[in-house]
């Protein structure tokens, strides 16, 4: 399953910041937070339709808030997650995803 790029942006994230999160919680949101762009993804023009993109970021916010990502709340933190998912399919596109 490809989701290195979200575990990534994750981890980059904790160091960052200066925060500790566990190693097996990190893949498992990783995982769940590339679903969740892929079920908004499958819309043509997802990303430039601004309700999509909005139902997208309540979506990923509602998950990290459920992993407790990051134990403390960052506006950063948030807006590098988002951008991530906004990034997703040209990344994907590029080949820099890895898989877990």
């Amino acid at each position: 399953m490809e989701s290195k790029a979200f575990y990534d942006i994750l981890k980059s994230l904790s160091i960052k910041y200066d925060f500790t999160y566990p190693e097996d919680k990190m893949i498992e949101l990783a995982k769940h937070a590339k679903e969740e762009v892929e079920s908004v993804a499958s819309f043509p023009a997802w990303n430039q339709r601004e309700d999509i993109k909005a139902e997208l970021h309540v979506k990923l916010i509602l998950l990290l808030a459920r992993y407790g990502y990051p134990p403390v709340a960052n506006d950063d933190v948030y807006k590098k997650i988002l951008e991530q998912a906004e990034n997703f399919k040209r990344n994907r596109g590029g080949g820099r995803m890895g898989k877990f």
